[in-house]
């Protein structure tokens, strides 16, 4: 469906969207950190099946920026929506290293995985009306800051335009002193 996107910024973590989730999807956040998804694992060289959740129709769930899954998940999770499904290529440095994982994973491989973001939740003890709550009022806060930047920066801009002005002025009552003291010279 589209082109590879390189999350990592050195080609360590690629992602190419399979299927987009809807435009109004959710996607993980400090606030929706719990995922669950639907995975199929492989390896690049071979393109072996090493792990699935889609033989017995599972979902592995797990908490972002936690660490506890390999980074170029860490990474690639947190960019999708829920309802998309994409492929995730992985450079050892990304994964597993050059331990691997034996006795799936052999010692530096390129691992790639096609992963369905099926849903994100908030913390156990969170609730989403609580995190919806916090989250309009952080909104709330955002606009209040954009509208004072506003009125500082027309407020300089008053300024700036009323030094101008003035300027101006002094400028023009300057050259018409001159302007009189050039007359009164001549008249001699």
């Amino acid at each position: 469906m589209g082109d590879a996107i390189d999350l990592s910024g050195d080609g360590g973590v690629l992602k190419t969207i399979l299927r987009k989730g809807k435009a109004d999807a959710i996607c993980p956040s400090e606030d929706l950190p719990l995922v669950d998804v639907q995975y199929e694992g492989m390896l690049a060289e071979t393109g072996e099946v090493f792990d699935t959740t889609r033989e017995d129709n599972t979902v592995f769930s797990f908490e972002l920026w936690k660490g506890s899954v390999i980074q170029a998940w860490e990474i690639a999770v947190k960019t999708m929506k829920v309802g998309e499904v994409a492929k995730i290529t992985c450079k050892p440095e990304y994964a597993y290293g050059s331990a691997g994982s034996p006795p799936d994973i052999p010692p530096k491989a390129t691992l790639i995985f096609e992963v369905e973001l099926v849903a994100c939740k908030p913390r156990k003890g969170s609730s989403v009306a609580g995190v919806s709550e916090e989250r309009a009022r952080l909104e709330e806060l955002k606009k209040q800051r954009e509208l004072a930047a506003a009125a500082k920066e027309d407020e300089k801009r008053r300024r700036e335009e009323a030094k101008a002005a003035a300027a101006a002025r002094m400028q023009a009552k300057l050259e018409s002193k001159k302007g009189q003291a050039k007359g009164k010279g001549k008249a001699r």
